[in-house]
């Protein structure tokens, strides 16, 4: 199919259909869902059902994998990653800057689909996206620098030489979650197909049509067929297959499961990058501006409802603005347009899942039963959808309460006073977690002066998290318990290579030339690194 072929709409009565009615119900196409899930290697004959969290509508029967399905579609992949190798960087490059227009051109049929089976705003649906498109072109642009084989200096100028080649690993193993379901499912694959590798990916069972999409749009944008294969079932099948099979692993989730990704994998000395939770904290300095900051960190606590893993769930606020900042913030949290996020006006989508309502609702009631305040939301609202919950502000959040240091994932911020910036650094430090912090202020030089003694793995000034994650050539990714390995630029392409050293030495080898004894030989090799050195040689 060719990017230029019309597509259907996923959606009956959506955004784009000529009769919409922004007031009317949404509906899946059926022959859509279903189009979308015959791409996932299945035999098994089981299937499950997949179910909107917007209003509870069932979206597809999704067909699952047996570990007999994995090892096809690893051996498939195999296959087609021999052929794929030998292609040339800027063959590849021209695939990954036609499918950046490709998701462009598609940007609505791809919005329209992860809203409806995420439950998130539109304007969040639409990050991932233009994400997509930043890390397709970054790599295409980039690929050279990134892959060619660079020269080394060898140990005797002019007699040695060193070149250094980037070999892909084979087939990579995705895992990817449900809750940014278009660009987490394609954004770690990217790279790894620029460096010559295959891909078998698991997405998330909640969000599969989302990353089908992505697999669909990877085939027309050129990648040959089998390059990108899709499994789908219980992670502790199919999951635990992907990872015996994979020549590396590459898993966005919790950190439980993450350490039990990393387990796996080094039972068969094989490598992982990790990309695990967080409990994020943002500090507002005294001399910040207020409505920016504001505005910041709604954004940072609220987007796609809470479940971000670089979203912040702690806010730390200096003595000096604290009283004006808290205004402001609930001003801003209390203003937001919550419900369903098919319109481009809706502020916040919903919660994933019952489970995730269960846990957003039980750490707000523990807290207020122990003695938090809170200043807005703090109820489910039922009426807007099953799983809808209402952006949160506590305050008064002390370490007894589950919400003071465990992950509520979910709209739900807890807010602190501090009294000097030594003290605001060591609470932001506290605990086992380390993604992404953000700092405001108007002083440039001193914030990044404090972000050095944060310990997080991305650290916005004057933005929640945008400036980071959406700078492709930064590295992304966790410190401690956060995670392992870093997504995008340099690391984030050579974590599927291996790095291989060539080397060519001319005119005599590491022995003493004949006629010269050992002794004489390690004397001319000690005068030699001292005069090395004197030249300012490595």
């Amino acid at each position: 199919m060719s990017a230029q072929t019309p597509q259907p709409e996923p959606l009956v009565g959506g955004p784009n259909d000529p009769e919409h009615d922004p007031s009317a119900s949404y509906a899946l196409e059926p022959d859509y869902a279903a189009a979308l899930t015959r791409r996932i290697v299945s035999s098994s004959g089981e299937s499950a059902l997949s179910i909107s969290p917007v209003n509870g509508q069932p979206l597809a029967h999704v067909p699952q994998s047996s570990e007999d399905d994995v090892i096809e579609a690893f051996d498939r992949a195999r296959k087609a990653q021999a052929a794929w190798a030998r292609t040339s960087l800027d063959q590849r490059a021209e695939v990954l800057l036609r499918l950046h227009d490709i998701v462009l051109d598609r940007e609505q049929e791809i919005c329209d689909l992860a809203v409806w089976e995420s439950g998130k705003a539109r304007k969040d649906a639409y990050l991932e996206v233009y994400h997509v498109a930043l890390t397709a072109r970054y790599y295409a642009r980039t690929i050279h620098q990134h892959l060619d084989t660079q020269r080394r200096p060898g140990v005797v100028p002019g007699a040695t030489r060193i070149d250094v080649n980037r070999v892909p690993k084979g087939v990579v193993g995705i895992i990817s979650p449900w809750n940014y379901p278009f660009t987490m499912a394609l954004c770690d694959g990217l790279p790894a197909l620029a460096a010559g590798n295959a891909v078998v990916t698991k997405p998330d069972s909640r969000t599969m049509l989302t990353a089908l999409l992505g697999a669909q749009l990877l085939e027309e944008a050129g990648f040959p067929k089998d390059l990108w294969t899709v499994v789908a079932g219980p992670g502790s099948r199919v999951g635990t297959s992907l990872i015996n099979k994979a020549d590396y692993v590459c898993f966005t989730g919790s950190t439980t499961t993450g350490k039990k990704v990393a387990a796996g994998c080094a039972e068969r000395l094989i490598g992982c990058s990790l990309e695990l939770g967080g409990k994020n904290p943002i500090l507002i300095l005294r001399d910040a501006a207020i409505e920016k900051a504001a505005e910041g960190a709604v954004r940072a606590t609220y987007s796609n409802a809470g479940q971000l893993c670089v979203s912040t769930e702690r806010l730390l606020v200096a003595d000096q603005v604290y009283d004006k900042f808290v205004q402001r913030f609930v001003a801003r949290t209390k203003a937001m347009v919550l419900g369903p996020g098919h319109e481009w006006t809706t502020d916040m989508g919903s919660l994933i899942s019952q489970d995730q309502l269960d846990t957003v609702t039980a750490h707000v009631e523990d807290a207020v039963a122990k003695g938090a305040k809170v200043l807005t939301g703090g109820r489910a609202r039922p009426d807007l959808g099953p799983y809808f919950y209402e952006p949160t502000i506590l305050e008064g959040v002390t370490p007894d309460m589950t919400c003071f240091g465990n992950e509520t994932f979910g709209p739900v911020i807890s807010i602190y006073r501090f009294h000097d910036e030594n003290e605001a650094i060591a609470k932001a430090n506290e605990g086992t977690y380390g993604l992404n912090a953000a700092i405001f202020s108007q002083d440039g030089r001193r914030a990044r002066a404090i972000a050095r003694e944060i310990k997080c793995g991305t650290v916005n000034i004057n933005e929640a998290y945008g400036a980071t994650f959406a700078s492709i050539d930064a590295p992304m990714g966790g410190m401690r318990e956060s995670g392992m390995g870093r997504r995008q630029g340099a690391e984030g392409i050579h974590r599927y290579t291996e790095a291989q050293s060539v080397g060519t030495q001319r005119v005599w080898g590491f022995r003493p030339p004949k006629g010269v004894s050992n002794e004489i030989f390690a004397k001319t090799l000690t005068v030699s690194a001292r005069v090395m050195k004197k030249l300012g040689r490595a």
